[in-house]
C-alpha cells in the first residue's frame, strides 16, 4: 500500500500470508491510510485480536510491489520461516531507488516526450526537458522537507509555468517556443496515474471507500497542478507578459 498497490493486492497477501502461519480465520481491510486485521482460531470461545497498521506516507514503487508479490508467494508455497520472511521484508524495505542522475534524465526525459505527444517542436522539447529536471529537482528538495503534495505539486507546477513562460518571451528561443506544450510536457511528471488506475480498479472492485478517497487525490493533484501554473500565467499576464 505504501508503494502503491490497490487495494484488492493488499487483501489477498495480508489473507494469503496470515493463513500460511496456520492461522485459518482471518478478515482483512485496507484503505489507503491504513490496514485493520482479526484473527482468531475459528473455536467458540477463543478471542478475536485486531490489528491495526497506520500508513502516513505513500509513492509509487511498481518494483517493490513486483518483489513484494513474489515474496508473498513464496512464504505461502514453501516452508520459510517468519523470521526469514521478515529479513527478505526488511531488505526490500531498505532497497535504495536508482541513482539520483538517472531520475533526474528520466524525468527530463519524460517531460519533452510528452511535449512531443502534444504537438511541440524540437525547441519545445528541449526546453521541457531542461524544465523538466529543474522541476524534479525541486520536487525532491520539498519531499526532503516532507512537504505535504499539495503545497508540493503548486510549487513545481508554478516553476514550471515561470520558467516556460520566461523561455517563450524573454529569451534567445522566443520565436521558437510557446509555453503550452512545455508546461503541459512538465506537469505530466505529476499526475499520477498509478492512483488514477487504482483508484478505478478499486471502484470496479467494490472497494467504495478506497476508490473515492484516491479519486479524491486525484482531483486535489489535478486542481494543485493547475492553480500553480495558472496562478504565473495569470500573474505575467497582468503584469503585462507578452504571448
Amino acid at each position: 500500500m505504501k508503494n502503491g498497490a490497490e487495494v484488492s493486492r493488499v487483501q489477498d497477501t495480508v489473507t494469503r500470508i496470515v493463513k500460511a502461519c496456520g492461522i485459518q480465520y482471518v478478515e482483512s481491510f485496507a484503505v489507503p491510510t491504513g490496514i485493520f486485521i482479526s484473527i482468531d482460531n475459528g473455536d467458540s470461545d477463543d478471542d478475536t485480536y485486531t490489528f491495526l497498521k497506520q500508513i502516513k506516507s505513500t509513492s509509487t514503487n511498481l518494483n517493490k510491489i513486483a518483489k513484494l508479490n513474489s515474496f508473498s508467494r513464496e512464504f505461502v508455497s514453501t516452508d520459510m520461516t517468519i523470521d526469514e520472511g521478515m529479513a527478505i521484508l526488511k531488505a526490500i524495505e531498505d532497497e535504495k531507488p536508482y541513482p539520483f542522475p538517472f531520475r533526474l534524465i528520466g524525468a527530463g526525459v519524460g517531460a519533452g516526450a510528452f511535449s512531443l505527444l502534444i504537438g511541440a517542436n524540437i525547441w519545445e522539447a528541449l526546453a521541457a526537458f531542461v524544465i523538466g529536471m529543474i522541476s524534479f529537482c525541486l520536487a525532491v528538495l520539498m519531499n526532503s522537507y516532507n512537504a505535504n503534495f499539495f503545497i508540493k505539486n503548486v510549487c513545481c507546477s508554478a516553476l514550471s509555468g515561470l520558467l516556460a513562460m520566461a523561455l517563450s518571451v524573454a529569451s534567445p528561443l522566443a520565436p521558437l517556443v510557446t509555453y503550452k506544450p512545455i508546461v503541459v510536457g512538465v506537469l505530466m511528471l505529476f499526475v499520477p496515474g498509478v492512483a488514477i488506475t487504482n483508484c478505478i480498479r478499486d471502484l470496479l472492485d467494490g472497494q467504495l471507500i478506497s476508490g473515492e478517497s484516491r479519486i479524491s487525490e486525484v482531483i486535489l493533484t489535478a486542481v494543485s497542478l493547475a492553480a500553480g501554473a495558472g496562478i504565473v500565467i495569470k500573474l505575467w499576464t497582468m503584469l503585462g507578459g507578452i504571448f
